[in-house]
């Protein structure tokens, strides 16, 4: 069984639920205290031991291609300050370690998924979904690998919402047990 090393981060959609604070800001960039969305993603796949983000953006997503460059400028005059340049330490992912897919029009959650398979190849990889926030200990994605590791197969992670916002949000359904397949 080959190891979860990719991950896969849709951030081309229009952050329509999150209007109007997404109207001139990427979503995935809206800040949580000292990190936007996107960063808490990333630091959980870290966390999980995933090595390569793959980013599929859309128009007006290029701030969170700079979020994660090397800001020269900002370094230097840091530097010259005497500023702690070790906060800017988890925006680095490295060379090699970060790649960016265009999705050239909003066709949904799989075609953006769809438009990583060059990168991903016949790997197992990890879907992010910034947008929604889990903070815990260890991360979500670190016990889905976790299991992933000791069972193998494919893992879902979901989010129970209030049924009158079920139509902004992807849905499953879980069966109920039978009383048969209890007892068995």
């Amino acid at each position: 069984m080959k190891p979860i090393r990719k991950a896969v981060f849709p951030v081309a959609g229009l952050g329509t639920r999150f209007l109007p604070a997404t109207k001139a800001i990427p979503k995935e960039m809206l800040p949580i205290v000292d990190r936007p969305l996107i960063q808490y993603a990333v630091d959980e796949a870290r966390e999980a031991g995933i090595e390569q983000m793959i980013f599929v953006t859309g128009r007006g997503k290029s701030a969170i291609e700079d979020h994660f460059d090397i800001a020269f400028e900002l370094e230097k005059t840091m530097s010259e300050r005497g500023k702690d340049l070790s906060v800017l330490e988890p925006t680095r992912l490295g060379p090699g370690n970060c790649a960016y897919v265009r999705q050239q029009e909003p066709l949904g959650l799989g075609h953006a998924i769809w438009c990583a398979r060059a990168i991903v190849g016949d790997e197992p990889f990890a879907i992010f979904l910034p947008d929604e926030f889990m903070h815990g200990s260890p991360g979500c994605m670190k016990q889905m690998v976790d299991a992933y590791n000791q069972v193998g197969g494919n893992l879902i992670s979901v989010l129970e919402v209030p049924r009158d916002q079920v139509s902004s949000y992807g849905r499953c359904r879980i069966p109920t047990p039978s009383r048969s397949s209890a007892s068995t």
